[in-house]
């Protein structure tokens, strides 16, 4: 399969300076993969068992993360001194969400990030909800308001 990658860099204006980022854009041949007969094939997520749950998700409650009613789901809400913080905690965690394929439903408005975790391939809560909401514990301590 042929696959073209190209980085653009830009620059995103901060209120105090600019930030460089780098983005990369994959650009994939249909045509070839089709031909070679090659998918890209993902590991199935497994829900947490029962005694995981108990385990893996006392520590995440602890911390903020509430369970979301009528879904097996975990929420939770960060608040930064400003959007930049806010969109900064967005793209480290978008990072790591592409890099594992499990996308966050986020919402944002200007200081604050509203998330909610679960794992669509085995329709409720797996590790990777685990492994992602501690990343984002991590990361939104960074950039704790004053």
């Amino acid at each position: 399969m042929l696959t073209v990658a190209r980085s653009v860099a830009c620059l995103i204006q901060s209120r105090k300076f600019l930030l460089p980022v780098c983005f990369s854009l994959f650009l994939n041949n249909p045509v070839s993969a089709a031909a070679t007969g090659k998918t890209l094939k993902r590991m199935a997520s497994v829900k947490l068992s029962a005694d995981e749950r108990l385990s893996k998700l006392e520590p995440m409650l602890a911390s903020g993360w509430k369970m979301v009613e009528n879904r097996d789901a975990i929420y939770k809400e960060f608040l930064f001194k400003n959007f930049n913080e806010a969109f900064g905690f967005m793209s480290r965690t978008a990072l790591l969400a592409e890099k594992m394929d499990h996308h966050p439903e986020w919402f944002n408005v200007y200081n604050k990030v509203q998330v909610t975790l679960s794992t669509h391939d085995c329709s409720g809560l797996s590790n990777k909800d685990i492994k992602l909401a501690s990343f984002m514990d991590t990361v939104a301590k960074l950039n704790i308001p004053e």
